[in-house]
């Protein structure tokens, strides 16, 4: 297993440590920036040091995603207890069990990478399901996502946006950058997307709400232009209704006038009389010549 080297993570260094040359700074709110140190330096720091290491288990990946995104590497980091992600490891001194416990100010982190065949890693991920902290102190692994989709967001921006524990993700990015598992301007890219401020989410409740009360003055005038309708259906059915009450009156008027044969032309001249009392006006007009 390749060491990536020795980070202080948490305190300051003591003076004539930290020689080497710094390390890539990657410049993530919420990410430490650490320092390195070598080995040697790492073990002279004294008992008020605490000690962790951590590994990185990657494996080339020829896959493609979709079948036309390439996935590069499979990366292999865990879901902890408390819904962060980390790698595989703890610290050195057993008497502290996690970063969060109450104990040392200032830990030195060791990082380390090993790189194997996609068989063995997939090998070590079913066994995985089989170990004894599964579904305690971790609750599964997962594969990081390296490629960045369309959208500028999907694969590994989003994949940083989750929360990590400790130094997790700066040993993430700083092994990615070092190795060189991800070209470095989609690094810088994908950490980028992440500083973005995020769109509000919608509040569907509020919307539905404002969408009713839009709705409402529209439902009024529909029911308002309703009732016009129906009140205007009523009256031309009145009116319809009115209309035979006056044919009996016409008929009364061409009978009283069935003698005269002028009155009988008129009348079957036109059958269809707009207005009762109309025709009944014109029969009496042309007996009187």
């Amino acid at each position: 297993m390749a060491a990536m080297g020795a980070m202080a993570a948490l305190g300051a260094l003591p003076a004539g440590a930290g020689a080497l040359p710094p390390l890539p700074t990657l410049g993530v709110p919420g990410v430490p920036e650490l320092k390195p140190l070598t080995r040697y330096e790492a073990m002279r720091l004294g008992p008020g040091w605490s000690h962790s290491c951590h590994a990185m288990l990657y494996a080339p990946n020829p896959g493609m995603l979709f079948g036309r995104i390439p996935l590069r590497y499979a990366v292999l980091m865990q879901m902890r207890f408390d819904g962060l992600l980390g790698f595989p490891g703890g610290f050195v001194d057993r008497r502290y069990w996690s970063l969060e416990d109450e104990g040392p100010h200032r830990v030195v982190a060791h990082f380390y990478a090993r790189q194997l065949t996609l068989e063995e890693l997939h090998t070590i991920e079913i066994s995985a399901v089989h170990s004894r902290d599964h579904g305690l102190e971790v609750m599964g692994m997962v594969r990081v996502p390296l490629y960045t989709q369309k959208d500028r967001m999907g694969g590994l921006p989003n994949f940083l946006g989750n929360s990590f524990v400790g130094t997790a993700k700066f040993q993430l990015l700083f092994a990615l950058k070092i190795l060189n598992m991800v070209p470095e301007e989609k690094l810088a890219e994908a950490v980028a997307a992440t500083q973005k401020p995020k769109k509000p989410a919608i509040d569907h409740a509020a919307a539905a709400k404002a969408a009713n009360e839009l709705a409402g003055p529209a439902r009024a005038g529909n029911e308002f232009q309703d009732s016009a309708e129906n009140q205007a259906a009523a009256q031309a059915a009145a009116e319809l209704a009115e209309q035979p009450a006056a044919v009996p009156e016409s008929q009364a008027a061409l009978e009283q006038l069935a003698a005269a044969p002028v009155a009988e032309a008129v009348a079957a001249e036109q059958p269809v009389q707009p207005r009762a009392d109309a025709a009944a006006e014109q029969a009496v007009a042309e007996p009187m010549e």
